[in-house]
């Protein structure tokens, strides 16, 4: 039975989505059990008995506003804090939130803590691409870490490689690092200093440099980049997705009589198409580079996204990426 601390205070739509998300999982799987930490007269009354499912109360909760590394220090009784330290007591496996994303960082790297020579976690999501035959990659880091040493985007490297493999079933993941272009003399000091770590790195299969311009069609199975570059990508990512699908509709809908007849036979089609580029299909983020699970879900998850990235934490947990990870770095 895998047993995975849930945050039910954190993220826009708490506790009545991550509640929902929750007994969506647990119809789903039967061999998970999900402690849920947080106000308890609020969650009992979203909750009937169920066997697999337990409440926690947590008087406290992380806001949006929280400054994150006050917040883990001072707010012991959070929901969000609670659930950190049920893991690393050994209660739980691992921790699902939808909460202020710098504070579960810093739960993960004071509370939880790094596994053994680990220089920094990174914050690692699952990206969707427009390639039918790669209709993902890995982006990392994505924001926990704003300035990196060469030694960082070496070890994100590493264990989004083992990440690709492990939990995503791909045999040699091809990696890239993020660049202002292809050649292998391009880019900053930094980059330069990398690309040489992780051409030299036997434990991956590096395929060069990459420009961001070229995520999208599936050239990689995981992206290399710092924390800065990383949140910009993603970030820009999303909202190309969010504001394309906004101009499509807008067009389809805004035009003469032909324009909305052809919408109307392309709308199933395109519907599919689109929901090709829904993040949160893919789960949460997780940070990589500590000793358990840690999946970060979108703050605005909706049942269904809290759901799968429940289902993300039950992956992690049966393939045994970290510990695979945890013996590399040892």
């Amino acid at each position: 039975m895998y047993k995975i601390a849930i945050d039910a205070m954190g993220g826009d739509n708490a506790p009545k989505a991550i509640v929902d998300g929750c007994l969506q999982a647990l119809a789903n799987f039967d061999d998970i059990s999900l402690e849920l930490f947080g106000d308890q007269g609020s969650l009992e009354s979203l909750i009937s008995n169920h066997e697999r499912i337990s409440i926690h109360h947590s008087p406290d909760v992380v806001t949006g506003e929280d400054e994150p590394v006050r917040a883990v220090r001072r707010k012991k009784e959070s929901s969000m804090v609670m659930a950190a330290q049920s893991v690393k007591d050994g209660v739980n496996q691992a921790i699902v939130s939808a909460g202020n994303t710098g504070a579960l960082l810093a739960s993960g790297l004071l509370v939880i803590g790094r596994l053994k020579n680990i220089d920094r976690p990174g914050l690692m999501p699952i990206v969707p691409s427009l390639s039918s035959e790669h209709p993902q990659f890995i982006l990392m880091d994505a924001g926990a870490n704003a300035e990196c040493k060469p030694i960082n985007l070496h070890q994100f490297a590493i264990l989004a490689s083992y990440y690709s493999k492990r939990v995503l079933g791909i045999e040699s993941p091809r990696v890239g690092l993020i660049n202002n272009g292809t050649e292998a003399g391009k880019g900053s000091s930094l980059t330069k200093e990398v690309f040489e770590l992780l051409a030299s790195e036997e434990s991956i299969n590096f395929i060069g440099n990459i420009e961001a311009k070229d995520l999208l069609t599936g050239i990689v199975d995981v992206a290399v980049t710092d924390g800065f570059t990383g949140n910009a990508v993603l970030k820009t990512l999303e909202g190309t997705a969010k504001e394309f699908a906004k101009f499509l509709s807008r067009t389809l809908k805004s035009g003469n009589l032909q324009t909305k007849l052809g919408g109307l036979m392309i709308k199933s089609a395109l519907k599919e198409s689109m929901g090709q580029l829904d993040d949160t299909k893919q789960g949460g983020a997780v940070l990589l580079g500590i000793k358990h699970p840690l999946i970060k879900a979108h703050g605005s998850s909706n049942a269904e996204a809290f759901y799968n990235a429940i289902r993300q934490a039950r992956l992690v947990l049966e393939s045994g990426a970290i510990e695979t990870m945890a013996h590399h770095f040892e």
